[in-house]
């Protein structure tokens, strides 16, 4: 007992020799700090950082450096904190760092230094600069400050105001150190008095969040960090006042901030104390890390969240003691990609979910792009958790994805996709489908159908099957399928075609003419060349999936059905009704299934081409007609059935409408229809009797478009009256036939060479059939008119037209070749060109000779 005494009492002299010795020492340097000289107080200065660098080596007894520390240099050092000189400033504070980490009792300097400290960095207003000028000093301030706070432990309590104040211009400092260890500070000074920081939490929570926009990216994450802290430590009302601006710094640039802003959320997710009253505003910042674009930040989310959920979880095991023991499996047709939340995470978003969804609805139409992008983004993953409690609040969340998915940007449409595929993967289909069929109803629009592609790439096929028929005639609907001309509408009416093909497959053929109607409107409405071929390639999957060999195949199965229900009101038709364009997209792309229905055809045909309709709608009809006589056989007479609406289409289409009117759209109409006769017979289904008949009843208009104004009028106008001759001229009456090479004689004066050229041809044509008439005689007289007027023609300037009129004159000379002789010797001598007349008189010999 008396061996440990007598040491005490031996270290207790040794303390106090060493304490005095060390009192010596600084008494004959601290006169120096006094001085008036600059120099002469750094000097001093410099002497005591030697002297403490001494006192402070290892073996040194703090105890012994605590008197002469507390006494002597801490109050001295304190008011050289405030000294002009800079350099006398910064050793001072080197010299309390030194001070602080040697002495035995640390925590006895704080009643002076933290007033201290807080003079030279607080700033009465935030808009004038900190006391202390130097940026590097202020810096050092801090750094001593936040060594006092590691230093002090509770007993800060008493100086708490003081260091706030400190700290709250530091956190506003214009030079970024001395912020970033500030922040650092702050959370230091929160875990070292928890129990009375919460008094003073608030009043840096202002500072903070001026600092958090800071243009380092490096004082954000401190800042954020720094905040966390505070908050956890502090008041957990502040929460509120700093929800703003940890969302906008998810739109930080730099994917540090962002993973700060996802660890500290997720950190008060665990262990804030009022958590429970501040999970809906939590959720959905932590959630929307899941869509960031840095693997690193959304790995830490998808950790803390599987955390968060996991504890609350276990802290509410008996409120779900049922789920837990009776686990619902997975939705069907859940999404093959994504992996099912726990129990806890799903339970936690359900039940925040009708505070978090206003929001989120909200913000998904905001007028910043990221906003809307986060919040689109944020949407599908709340959906995810949520599963069939989506429901009771499907009506928003269609109202809201209707409006989103008009978007401009891309990335926001993609996400409202994504989520409307949950809808149709959670929610009933004869929930979702009686509120997205009301909705386009009501206003049919491209985002609701994109909505309802969607649903239905999301549903399960076992569950749509029994709606296939109801969606597919709500989408054949005029109000839906007619209900605008924009391409990304018909786009998107087409993908709900698609989808129901990809999802339903083998089920479509139940709703195969409702679908098919469907894709002969978009072939017919739109106006792009990608758009209806993608419609025809579906028309194409559509036969597949109906085990049919093509799409052929299918409009033969449907067409009688659609032309019913669409001539039904062609008497209304313009040529701007859909009904119009549809009735055209059947008949050019359903081949020689239009010689099956020539039944709803051709009286639609014939009333829509009566002169007192439309002329546009005729122009057209004429141009679609002309077509398909091009090939009869693989479109109106397939089925070898044409011959019996012949009539029809002679006596009720074609001769109404080559009767003269005046204007440039007759004239069109006119040139259509000639065209149109000019097909059918140089098509081969007509018999030579048909011809005949044609020609009786057609001819005289025909005679009559010889003097249209429109050149191909008159040169087709030619060929066809050469084409009768050559079927039926020998037939004719005479009467008929002796008025048709008068009209021909005038054509070889036309400006057109070809039209001159038709018509010498159809004047041999017309040579020949008197040729093969008995009692040739009784037409001399006109045909040696004929004769005197194409030797006219031999002088023509066109050497091409000369050659024609030889031919033609050499190859009617058979008839009277005499009456030809006397002719020609008659005009030879008057000829410019006497070489044709010589030609001539030259083969009439050879003949002669012949004969």
């Amino acid at each position: 007992m008396a061996a440990p005494a007598e040491a005490e009492v031996a270290a207790g002299f040794a303390e106090a020799d060493e304490a005095a010795e060390l009192t010596r020492a600084l008494g004959r340097l601290l006169p120096g700090l006094e001085t008036e000289s600059k120099l002469g107080r750094r000097r001093a200065l410099e002497a005591l950082e030697h002297a403490l660098e001494e006192a402070v080596r290892p073996g040194t007894d703090s105890a012994a450096f605590q008197g002469p520390w507390a006494r002597l240099l801490l109050p001295r050092l304190l008011r050289l904190l405030t000294d002009p000189a800079e350099g006398c400033r910064a050793l001072a504070a080197h010299l309390l760092d030194l001070g602080l980490r040697r002495a035995a009792r640390p925590r006895d300097a704080l009643p002076r230094l933290l007033p201290a400290l807080t003079a030279r960095l607080a700033r009465p207003e935030s808009t004038r600069p900190p006391p202390e000028p130097c940026e590097e000093l202020r810096l050092a301030l801090v750094q001593l400050l936040h060594l006092a706070v590691d230093l002090g432990g509770a007993a800060l309590a008493p100086h708490l105001d003081d260091a706030v104040r400190a700290l709250r211009g530091a956190l506003l400092d214009p030079f970024a150190a001395v912020r970033r260890e500030g922040c650092e500070c702050a959370a230091a000074l929160a875990r070292a008095i928890p129990e009375h920081f919460h008094m003073q939490s608030e009043s840096l929570i202002g500072p903070l969040m001026q600092t958090i926009s800071h243009q380092h990216w490096k004082v954000r994450v401190a800042v954020i960090e720094a905040t966390g802290t505070v908050i956890q430590f502090g008041n957990g009302n502040s929460v509120d006042d700093v929800l703003s601006h940890f969302a906008q710094r998810l739109f930080d640039d730099v994917p540090q901030v962002r993973q700060a802003v996802t660890s500290v959320v997720g950190g008060w997710l665990l262990n804030l104390r009022d958590r429970y009253s501040f999970f809906h505003k939590l959720t959905p910042l932590l959630l929307s890390s899941f869509s960031d674009e840095m693997p690193e930040v959304r790995q830490t989310a998808t950790s803390l969240w599987e955390k968060v959920g996991l504890q609350w979880q276990e802290e509410n095991e008996a409120d779900l003691k049922d789920k837990l023991d009776f686990a619902s499996p997975p939705p069907p047709n859940y999404p093959e990609h994504e992996s099912r939340p726990g129990l806890g995470c799903r339970e936690l978003v359900f039940r925040n979910l009708s505070k978090v969804l206003p929001a989120i609805c909200h913000d998904i139409t905001d007028w910043v792009v990221g906003t809307r992008l986060k919040a689109a983004q944020l949407l599908p993953v709340l959906l995810l958790h949520a599963e069939d409690h989506i429901t009771q609040h499907l009506e928003i969340v269609l109202r809201t994805l209707h409006q989103a998915c008009t978007d401009e940007e891309k990335a926001v449409v993609s996400s409202c996709v994504r989520a409307a595929e949950l809808i149709g993967t959670f929610v009933s289909p004869e929930v979702f489908l009686k509120l997205i069929l009301a909705m386009l109803k009501k206003a049919p629009s491209a985002s609701g159908l994109l909505i309802l592609a969607s649903v239905i790439r999301g549903c399960p096929r076992n569950a749509l099957q029994p709606h296939l028929k109801v969606i597919a005639t709500e989408l054949a609907q005029e109000h839906i399928c007619q209900g605008s001309e924009n391409n990304s509408y018909l786009e998107h009416l087409l993908l709900c075609v698609q989808t129901l093909l990809s999802v339903c497959q083998e089920d479509c053929c139940a709703a195969s003419l409702q679908l098919s109607e469907v894709l002969v409107t978009i072939m017919a409405v739109s106006d792009a060349v990608s758009l209806e071929k993608k419609a025809q390639k579906t028309m194409d999957t559509l036969a597949e999936v109906e085990d049919i060999p093509s799409s052929q195949d299918l409009y033969r199965k449907h067409l009688g059905a659609l032309l019913e229900r669409l001539t039904a009101s062609h008497g209304e038709w313009t040529v701007h009704s859909v009904q119009l364009l549809k009735f055209t997209v059947l008949l050019t792309q359903a081949g020689p299934a239009v010689g099956e229905a020539l039944q709803h055809v051709i009286p639609t045909l014939r009333a829509c081409l009566q002169p007192t309709t439309d002329p546009h709608m005729r122009l057209k009809l004429f141009s679609i007609l002309s077509s398909l006589l091009l090939r009869p056989k693989d479109t109106v007479d397939s089925q070898g059935q044409f011959h019996g609406y012949l009539d029809m289409v002679i006596n009720d289409i074609l001769a109404p409408n080559l009767q003269w009117h005046a204007g440039r759209t007759a004239a069109a109409i006119r040139t259509a229809t000639i065209s149109c006769l000019w097909a059918l017979i140089s098509s081969d289904i007509l018999s030579a009797k048909q011809v005949q008949e044609a020609q009786e009843t057609l001819m005289p208009q025909v005679l009559a478009t010889l003097e249209d104004d429109s050149q191909t009028t008159r040169l087709i106008s030619c060929r066809i009256i050469s084409r009768f001759l050559k079927n039926s001229g020998d037939t004719m009456e005479p009467e008929k036939f002796l008025k048709v090479y008068p009209e021909l004689l005038k054509r070889l004066d036309d400006v057109s060479n070809d039209v001159r050229m038709a018509a010498a041809s159809a004047l041999l044509t017309w040579l020949k059939c008197i040729e093969s008439v008995d009692g040739k005689s009784a037409y001399q007289s006109s045909v040696q008119f004929l004769y005197r007027e194409l030797l006219v023609h031999l002088d023509d300037p066109e050497s091409a037209i000369q050659d024609t009129v030889l031919e033609v004159l050499k190859e009617g000379s058979v008839l009277f070749p005499d009456v030809l002789v006397r002719e020609t010797e008659a005009v030879v001598h008057k000829h410019r060109s006497a070489t044709y007349c010589e030609q001539l008189l030259q083969h009439m010999q050879t003949m002669a000779a012949a004969r």
